[in-house]
């Protein structure tokens, strides 16, 4: 190789952006990722980039980089930005917390829902709310959202927590109902929607709890209304 080859090649490898020149050479010098590998790659650098810089930060050149491939190996399955966002906050999710198990329903449902207020108010929320303002005009993108959120998930600990409540005699069974199980998480995301902050004074959880869950609960086994 002549002396201007050697200083062309060289200048090649200092452009590459520091941290990319190991990524780039693992990912040529070894087996080309293919399927289900290559989309693993790409979520799990997107999640990274979530972490790291929020929704905002992330960008699909960067995610490109720190998976090691193109920006085309993205764009054909994630079009857009946002579905790469709500697919990467599924990895950014964190192992469901246990229902929690106080001994009483009172305190299971004061629990669960300082656990979510918790989770609303975190680094993790702020993804979540970015990625919500995102999504708004796309009832296909909310509801994929909706679903990497958990918020199945969380209907289902409010059931378990009723159901438990009635074994033990504190409540009566039409209590586990659709719409009781989902009203506690909507009234507090009108709380979020009303003061505009990401998180309520927990006088307000105590409110939700004592005032509405636990007599609309408690009332479902009254003579006269119906499951």
């Amino acid at each position: 190789m002549t002396p201007q080859a050697r200083m062309s090649a060289s200048s090649k490898v200092r452009a590459v952006p520091y941290g990319a020149e190991r990524t780039l050479r693992t990912v040529s010098g070894g087996r080309r990722r293919r399927g289900a590998e290559l989309e693993q790659a790409i979520l799990r650098a997107a999640a990274e980039e979530l972490t790291a810089s929020g929704y905002g930060g992330m960008t699909m050149d960067k995610v490109a980089r720190r998976a090691g491939t193109n920006k085309n190996a993205i764009y054909r399955r994630w079009p857009q930005r946002a579905a790469l966002g709500i697919a990467a906050y599924g990895h950014l999710a964190e192992t469901l917390t246990p229902v929690p198990d106080t001994g009483s329903l009172r305190g299971d449902a004061l629990e669960l829902l300082r656990q979510a207020d918790a989770t609303w108010s975190s680094p993790r929320g702020a993804v979540l709310r970015d990625l919500l303002a995102a999504a708004a005009d796309e009832p296909v993108l909310l509801e994929l959202l909706r679903e990497q959120a958990g918020a199945g998930a969380v209907n289902a600990a409010w059931r378990a927590l009723l159901d438990r409540a009635v074994a033990r005699g504190e409540a009566p069974p039409e209590a586990v109902h659709p719409r009781v199980v989902a009203l506690p998480m909507a009234l507090l995301r009108g709380e979020y929607a009303v003061r505009g902050v990401p998180a309520v004074p927990d006088e307000v959880l105590v409110e939700i709890v004592d005032e509405v869950f636990l007599p609309l609960v408690r009332g479902r086994g009254l003579p006269g209304r119906h499951g």
